[in-house]
């Protein structure tokens, strides 16, 4: 048991009870006969687990880090769109700089920000430079396998990716600013979301976004386009792009990219919209080969093949208060990846679920500035501990660092009730 009372995934409980006062006699030799099947089992027990977790194990258990992480040189950052994880566990958090208060514009930092599992400041860079279009709205950060560091952004005519070194030089750029041409468009993207790339195909997933509103594949390398998709598999919907609409986190906006709209009236029943919303948030692949699409303003995860065929969905607070819910997704580190992480935007929470089920195992954080609590949770990564970082949007601006505190059999203290779920009357 760690110091809070959590049984942590290292603790061998059955064990621990062979030297109680309450053994009946027996043998010497029976007795350690005993212990050898006892210690056999277990081994064979614990081996097991460690290659199929059971679904008994409980739910993991986190608490907020207030001290992480450590900006240096007086630096402040404005609205933080982003965070990734690369392969030595640093943390990668993407700002926008132009969103600084005026008064503290001196102070604003580079809007890349490398820090170690500790928190310790290590490196920082970004910003406009020769031979490439710097987003007008910094939005996404992934790094991939290669230690290739990838940029999107998610503001008006931010119809491109971009590609550096871990040290922040260009490597290459695919698409171009303003040139967007719609859903259809196999050259540009249209202000996306989200990127992951995928190590075993070497294929660019994108979460293609704020203008446009399908996940699209490219070789990672190249940039040929590959395939694309809309919801249910089917083809991306022929609208054209969304226009100069509110970007999440820039004024207070939903972000669904169509313009200033007022707030509908949920659906809550069937399968939902035929077509993904604006934004088409998030994308991610897991070991087992499934991908992973958050439809913020449907306010549903959607899984797919690689190839697009669609798999199965699962609502997050379908029933609101927000219009739009999940918009960063997460795996646990272990290899199965037996929990699904989602930040629902619009109600400030973070949602735990059992990724293989897609059941909603417990939902975490209200609306506040305290530490563990979110104000616009908007992506967010996991490391190769298990430790979760939140990055958040207007008016959070900030970066929250999550410890993994171990398992529990039960949802724990911080876990939110039916009536904290519940919608207003």
């Amino acid at each position: 048991m760690d110091r809070d009372g959590y049984m942590l995934s290292s603790d061998v409980a059955p064990l621990t009870w062979i030297h109680g006062a309450h053994m009946p006699k027996m043998p010497l030799r029976y007795t350690w006969l005993g212990l050898i099947v006892i210690v056999v089992v277990g081994l064979h027990t614990l081996s097991g687990a460690a290659q199929s977790p059971s679904r008994s194990a409980g739910m993991p258990v986190f608490q907020a880090d207030p001290t992480w992480p450590k900006l240096p040189n007086n630096w402040v950052v404005g609205i933080v769109s982003a965070v990734t994880v690369d392969s030595r566990d640093h943390v990668w958090i993407l700002h926008r700089p132009r969103t600084v208060a005026a008064e503290l514009k001196d102070h604003a930092a580079p809007p890349v920000l490398e820090f170690d599992a500790d928190g310790k400041f290590v490196n920082a860079w970004g910003g406009a430079g020769n031979g490439y279009d710097w987003p007008t709205t910094e939005h996404g950060i992934t790094v991939d396998h290669k230690n290739i560091v990838w940029i999107g952004g998610s503001g008006v005519g931010d119809d491109m990716l971009l590609k550096f070194t871990l040290q922040g030089k260009f490597l290459r750029q695919f698409g171009k600013s303003g040139q967007g041409k719609g859903n259809a468009d196999t050259g540009n993207v249209n202000r996306p979301a989200d990127i992951f790339v995928d190590a075993k195909t070497n294929e660019t997933y994108v979460a293609d976004g704020y203008g446009n509103r399908r996940v699209v594949v490219f070789d990672a390398d190249t940039g040929a386009f590959k395939r694309m998709w809309g919801a249910f598999g089917n083809a991306p919907d022929s609208d054209p792009p969304a226009g100069a609409g509110p970007v999440a986190g820039a004024g207070g906006g939903a972000g669904r990219g169509r313009g200033a709209q007022a707030a509908p009236k949920l659906d809550t029943e069937g399968e939902g919209a035929e077509h993904f919303g604006n934004p088409v948030h998030a994308v991610k692949i897991s070991n087992d080969n499934l991908v992973y699409v958050a439809d913020r303003s449907n306010r549903r995860i959607q899984v797919f093949t690689p190839a697009g065929k669609y798999v199965t969905q699962v609502f997050i607070n379908r029933e609101g208060p927000s219009a739009g819910s999940v918009a960063g997704l997460a795996f646990s580190p272990d290899p199965q990846q037996q929990f699904l992480y989602a930040a629902d935007y619009g109600n400030s929470h973070v949602a735990v679920l059992d990724r293989k089920t897609l059941q909603v195992l417990y939902q975490f954080g209200s609306r506040s500035a305290k530490p563990g609590d979110f104000q616009g949770p908007h992506h967010i990564a996991i490391d190769s501990k298990g430790n979760l970082y939140v990055a958040e949007v207007n008016p959070g601006n900030r970066a929250q660092k999550f410890l993994l505190k171990g398992m529990s059999p039960t949802p724990p203290p911080n876990a939110l009730t039916p009536a904290q779920l519940a919608p207003a009357p």
